[in-house]
């Protein structure tokens, strides 16, 4: 059951509606902007991974060790969806068995954020090309993520030592990582993936998302009863502030 929310008009509504809608040529423009840009960093990046921000204005290369670098494998998978070219699927099939070698070695994978580094490179490689080696990783990926989901109030822990009082929080992103166990579940035909995932999603409705749509950051629980505590924020401007 999910609680009811204010749902606000949306304003200038006509002003959006008219405005023309982009064109094919504008489209295929900014697709072959982006793919030519993937291009270049490939060169700098090669077989590593972009750093998590920018430094004076440029992204610094390591390891896959950080939570954001399934999102430079995703961009790969996608330019080679757009273009068949197959220098984009090498080195994101290079990307993969680097994935592969991380969930197995269990390197920098206690948090929540196994959506975002599996789905947009081994769940899509696997989609894409059928690789066993992708197939296998998102697997792996979705079973790390499970040991991280509390039956003591329903929801997947963000970070932090597992039911430790100061860390018995989910946060709103992780809406992002469960089509991870969807996708799981659908692939092993065990509901286990899916019923931690529903009951994640609706532990994140009834309790991070505010009366009036808005989101608090995380969202504190009582590791003895499940029962909620606190919204707060960890990055955002204050517990009060919309997290976006």
């Amino acid at each position: 059951m999910i609680k009811k929310i204010q749902v606000e008009p949306v304003k200038y509504r006509e002003k959006y509606l008219s405005t023309s809608l982009l064109t094919k040529a504008e489209v295929e423009h900014a697709m072959d902007r982006v793919v030519e840009q993937v291009r270049q960093n490939m060169i700098c990046i090669g077989g590593r991974f972009p750093t998590p921000a920018a430094k004076d204005g440029s992204y610094g290369v390591i390891d896959n060790i950080e939570w954001t670098d399934g999102f430079w494998t995703g961009l790969l998978w996608l330019c080679y969806e757009y273009t068949g070219d197959g220098a984009f699927r090498e080195l994101a099939e290079r990307n993969v068995e680097s994935f592969l070698n991380r969930v197995e070695q269990r390197i920098e994978l206690d948090h929540h954020d196994l959506g975002f580094l599996y789905s947009l490179s081994c769940v899509a490689g696997y989609k894409l090309t059928g690789s066993g080696t992708a197939r296998r990783a998102g697997l792996l990926a979705a079973d790390k993520l499970m040991e991280r989901f509390r039956e003591t109030g329903g929801f997947i822990q963000a970070w932090g030592t597992l039911g430790a009082r100061d860390n018995y929080r989910l946060i709103i992103d992780c809406l992002l990582n469960i089509p991870l166990l969807y996708w799981a579940s659908r692939e092993t035909g065990d509901e286990r993936y899916e019923n931690a995932a529903r009951r994640h999603y609706q532990t994140a409705c009834n309790n991070v998302i505010r009366d009036d749509a808005s989101a608090y950051h995380t969202f504190y629980f009582d590791p003895e009863t499940g029962e909620p505590v606190k919204g707060v924020t960890r990055q955002g401007y204050s517990d009060d502030s919309a997290w976006a």
